[in-house]
């Protein structure tokens, strides 16, 4: 049986005569679309995201005007007492205020994530025959647009007002590239308080709570010689650090294999707890 023949046949049985045994036979009788690979329904999802983006490009804010005005603000403002000079400031900050920037910009993901649950939008996605975690890794896909968005402005604004990176071309894409794997990582948390908070203002608030500790108690702006004691403790074994560390010195021609394998570590655990956590609330949501 042709196609055109077997829609019209279905059409008919569909639309005149209330036959549902010979409408079933029909339905049985066609040819379903393969099922799409987990990377195929994971990529879609991840360009759902940028589409998203395109017709609300406001969203775009975070990544562009924010980042300029991080750089600026902090660069200006300490760069004088902290090193002497902003010239100088610049090339230790840059690296730093780029992982703070990006690591922020993860908890987008999670208020993403509990939008289209309040939308009902989700519950379309568990109806579809795909991978079940492709729509939350295609958020992830997606948002590793915005970092690498926010990385590129950062860094232009950076060369602009002084910023020269010793490592070249190649230490400045292996930094990026760390701290997107770092960052793809860190979204897994959010996305599990996306699916466990009942609104996006709870998930904005328990982002803000955890994430300005973890990157302001860093080396993001000083180094944590000068800190007391105690808080050099925390500081020299958080998450940030080890990033920002390793960013930084990759930057600058060096090779901190100590500082990348922290990162790399921490990123592994991160992916693998809250991976797990995530899907297990998501299959129950």
């Amino acid at each position: 049986m042709s196609t055109v023949t077997a829609k019209t046949e279905l059409a008919d049985v569909a639309f005149a005569a209330p036959d549902k045994e010979r409408l079933s036979q029909l339905l049985v009788g066609q040819d379903r679309p393969p099922r799409p690979s987990a990377l195929s329904a994971s990529v879609t999802f991840g360009w759902r995201a940028m589409l998203k983006i395109k017709h609300v490009p406001e969203q775009l804010f975070d990544v562009t005007a924010f980042p300029i005005m991080l750089v600026l603000m902090y660069t200006y403002l300490f760069g004088g007492a902290l090193a002497g000079s902003t010239q100088e400031y610049i090339q230790f900050l840059l690296p730093g205020i780029m992982v703070m920037s990006v690591v922020m910009i993860t908890m987008y993901t999670g208020i993403a994530v509990n939008t289209d649950i309040a939308k009902g939008v989700f519950d379309r996605f568990r109806t579809l025959p795909i991978w079940r975690p492709a729509p939350m890794v295609g958020y992830l896909l997606g948002d590793v647009l915005r970092y690498l968005l926010a990385s590129a402005v950062m860094l232009a604004v950076g060369m602009i007002i002084g910023f020269r990176p010793a490592g070249g071309v190649l230490g400045v894409l292996a930094g990026v590239a760390l701290l997107v794997v770092f960052s793809f990582a860190f979204s897994w948390i959010w996305t599990m308080f996306g699916l466990l908070l009942r609104s996006e203002k709870s998930v904005m608030g328990v982002s803000m709570m955890v994430i300005f500790p973890l990157t302001f108690l860093s080396n993001v702006f000083v180094d944590p010689k000068t800190m007391p004691g105690w808080l050099q403790a925390f500081v020299n074994n958080s998450p940030v650090t080890h990033l920002a560390t390793a960013v930084r010195e990759l930057m600058e021609g060096n090779w901190p294999a100590t500082a990348i394998a922290w990162t790399l570590g921490w990123s592994g655990v991160l992916l693998v707890v809250f991976g797990v956590v995530t899907m297990r609330l998501y299959n129950r949501k």
